[in-house]
């Protein structure tokens, strides 16, 4: 893969990736929350079963003052009773901050809370507070579940990002190939004749001392910038990792060859160029 294509691919890549995962990650995120207010709503639902058990139990002993009614009667959820002026009564713990009086359900630590305003009074209780703990299994088993489920839709993505890659940068590839195809045919009919025409005028200094010197040298710069761009046009077929040589140029002599080449051309249109 050349180095054009390489960069193409990976921006491709890179782009295709970062959006899909982050709508991925946002979907997630949002059934997460959606799964996760579920199960404790879920929760919330017991709490509220028990609250009616316990308003319940607290009816009958009201009303009968039967002595075998035991309140709390149960391990699996703490309830507290309070009175008119919201002050503790009994309950199976003491709270150790106020409650939110005007919330039904709400969350502090890893406790669920339902508040109940219990209307007539029971035995003088006003309000009755349930609680119990949150239970994380669910929760902790959701995680994982869309842990594996984000692993395993990272991997395909990827997958079907590197395959839909290479599709992207297909024609970008064939037209790479058939422009390398045309510099080399290009390269190789422009080298003939360059190099014939240099030769010739190697002999022609060499053997013949002949009229028009000038002119000749400037073919001669003219078909070495030819070749030049020869060198250039094989550079770019045959070498596609660039690098960088700093080396010294006289660019007095450089200028020289470049007044030279465009000489004629000047004469032509009677301008004066001074060096």
């Amino acid at each position: 893969m050349l180095r054009s294509e390489r960069r193409s691919f990976f921006r491709f890549l890179a782009i295709y990736l970062s959006s899909t995962f982050l709508l991925f990650l946002l979907t997630t995120v949002i059934f997460y929350q959606y799964q996760r207010h579920h199960i404790t709503d879920s929760q919330n639902l017991e709490l509220e079963r028990e609250e009616e058990r316990i308003v319940q139990g607290l009816h009958k002993l009201h009303q009968s003052y039967e002595e075998d009614l035991i309140y709390p009667d149960t391990l699996f959820f703490d309830s507290v009773i309070y009175d008119v002026d919201k002050e503790y009564i009994f309950g199976s713990f003491q709270p150790t901050e106020e409650p939110k009086w005007e919330q039904e359900f709400y969350a502090k630590g890893e406790y669920l809370f339902h508040m109940h305003k219990m209307e007539p009074y029971y035995m003088g209780a006003a309000y009755l507070l349930v609680r119990a703990k949150l239970d994380e299994a669910p929760i902790k088993s959701l995680q994982k579940t869309l842990v594996v489920f984000l692993l395993i839709a990272g991997l395909f993505f990827t997958l079907l990002g590197l395959f839909l890659g290479r599709i992207f940068i297909k024609p970008m590839r064939e037209s790479l190939n058939k422009l390398n195809h045309f510099i080399e045919d290009a390269t190789h009919e422009l080298n003939t004749p360059i190099s014939t025409i240099l030769t010739n005028i190697e002999l022609l200094e060499t053997l013949y001392d002949c009229e028009g010197k000038e002119e000749m040298r400037r073919i001669e710069i003219a078909s070495k910038t030819l070749s030049r761009l020869y060198e250039d046009l094989s550079y770019l077929k045959l070498n596609h990792d660039y690098y960088r040589r700093v080396e010294s140029l006289d660019m007095s002599h450089l200028l020289e060859e470049r007044v030279a080449y465009f000489k004629s051309m000047i004469e032509a249109k009677s301008l004066e160029l001074t060096i």
